[in-house]
């Protein structure tokens, strides 16, 4: 007990040292500013955005090929080019774009984001570049139902999760029930079933939407609004003057020359008309065959790793060393006390403050650790299940400990779980999903690009789930097959 108490306190000790070291940079950057230096030296502007948001950033499948593009994405690159540096994009959910910023995973932030008294607390914030102004995105045949934001009192009004369209429908209209999620996409497949009677979003987004869906119409909303934290900017690490004022000197002349509105835009509607010029699930197969490999991959990898690892944290647990046990009771009690979305978060996003991990690494990284605890009890329990007689026997023959492990007790054990172990590697490829919210191009993050792209809500969910049936399905065939196998040589 006393081994697992000092077990816990070190973790809690490592998580706290962690979070003041993703604290402790921003000081020190504050006081150095060499912001636009380090991003000149390394030659890469790093933008993380959400992809889901015509027209200021989506994705558009051109002659088969995917490509980030829209408003947002032309000013970063005009940005990029005016300090000689080439523009990276990293692609996450709304929600994960600040903590990217501050944990070092960003250079910038572009998502149509507006900068609210609370997001400049711990972010650093650019001359607003757009005023898009407010709508709301209502079902066409409730026109008449909800002509105005007088009329959505008392009503259920989605918005994305953290967003200034969220408290604002919150503060200002009376009665409301305000329902978030992490994308437009998911919001507007609610409003088009009739969960939601409308959705708060930005003017450009909600007349992109209404322009290519003709279920839906966008109406104006009568918020009273401060220009000052309602128009879209660029989001930068708290200190970082050099890089804001290099961005602010960058908008300034696309303000002079109006080129959001006479370029930047007309170039995003071209490509909004490229995505539905052929909305058929046929013209997205690269894109759903694409999502279906990283599954795999990551359910495979994570699959082996974590096996390895349960089977180590299991004999560590069967010891007789009461450290080896504390250590191994505190890990599976930890990790399997916690959601698999935190795991995930953690490793990019914590870890990632002292080593730099890819988005597909952390993943891969955050499932295995996770399936390796709830495989060490599985075979746990199928070790436990194996006769005390077989162990005395192997002891006869004069077998070490390790033999009786390896060549006795394990085999038997590996006939026992194999059910419930089947049961582990088929969830692993439902569970692989939660990937998508680091950027990870997995089945589920491309389900949702290509609900962006098509403006089409269930389609793609049906695609999704028939592809995930197909992969489940074939394992557990594959599963039941050695099962078989097992059972016939015994």
């Amino acid at each position: 007990m006393k081994e697992l108490k000092q077990l816990l306190i070190m973790m809690a000790m490592v998580i706290v040292g962690i979070t003041a070291m993703s604290m402790a940079p921003s000081s020190v950057h504050a006081a150095t500013d060499n912001s636009l230096a380090a991003v000149q030296k390394k030659g890469t502007l790093v933008l993380a955005t959400s992809p889901d948001y015509p027209p200021y950033e989506f994705q558009v499948n051109q002659k088969g090929k995917s490509k980030i593009v829209g408003m947002d994405v032309s000013i970063a690159k005009k940005i990029a080019k005016d300090i000689h540096v080439k523009l990276v994009i990293k692609s996450m959910t709304f929600d994960s774009l600040l903590v990217a910023l501050e944990t070092g995973k960003a250079d910038m932030v572009l998502g149509g984001m507006n900068p609210t008294p609370s997001r400049r607390q711990s972010v650093d914030f650019s001359d607003i570049y757009y005023m898009g102004g407010q709508d709301f995105l209502i079902n066409k045949a409730d026109a008449s139902k909800y002509p105005n934001q007088k009329s959505l009192a008392n009503q259920k009004i989605g918005a994305q999760t953290g967003t200034l369209q969220y408290n604002l429908a919150k503060k200002y209209i009376p009665g409301v029930t305000i329902k978030g999620m992490d994308k437009g996409t998911d919001l507007v497949l609610a409003l088009k079933t009739h969960k939601l009677e409308a959705v708060g979003m930005e003017k450009p987004t909600a007349e992109a939407y209404a322009k290519n869906d003709s279920s839906v119409i966008a109406i104006h909303s009568s918020y009273k609004l401060d220009k000052n934290s309602t128009g879209s900017a660029i989001a930068f690490r708290k200190g970082s003057d050099s890089l804001v004022a290099a961005a602010n000197k960058s908008i300034r002349e696309i303000k002079k020359d109006d080129l959001i509105n006479k370029v930047y835009l007309n170039q995003a509607g071209k490509y909004l008309k490229v995505n539905t010029a052929n909305t058929s699930m046929g013209h997205y197969w690269k894109y759903f065959a694409e999502g279906v490999e990283y599954t795999l991959i990551i359910a495979a990898v994570s699959g082996i790793i974590g096996v390895l690892l349960g089977v180590i944290l299991a004999l560590m647990r069967l010891a007789n060393n009461k450290l080896l046990k504390g250590i191994a009771v505190g890990y599976i009690e930890f990790v399997r006390g916690t959601p698999l979305m935190v795991q995930v978060l953690f490793v990019y996003f914590g870890v990632g403050v002292i080593i730099n991990l890819p988005a597909l690494v952390s993943g891969i990284i955050a499932v295995s650790l996770n399936s390796g605890a709830y495989i060490a009890e599985i075979i746990r329990g199928g070790i436990d299940s194996v006769s005390k007689g077989q162990d005395e026997a192997a002891k006869s023959l004069g077998l070490s400990k390790t033999d009786i492990m390896r060549s006795v007790i394990l085999p038997q054990a590996l006939k026992n779980i194999w059910p419930a172990l089947g049961n582990e590697f088929i969830s692993l490829i439902k569970e692989s999903s939660i990937v998508s919210i680091i950027g990870v191009t997995d089945l589920i993050y491309q389900l949702n690009i290509v609900r962006a792209d098509t403006y089409r809500g269930v389609m793609p969910v049906f695609v999704a789930m028939v592809l995930y049936f197909i992969l489940t399905f074939g394992l557990t065939r594959i599963l039941n097959h050695f099962e078989g196998r097992m059972q016939h040589d015994s």
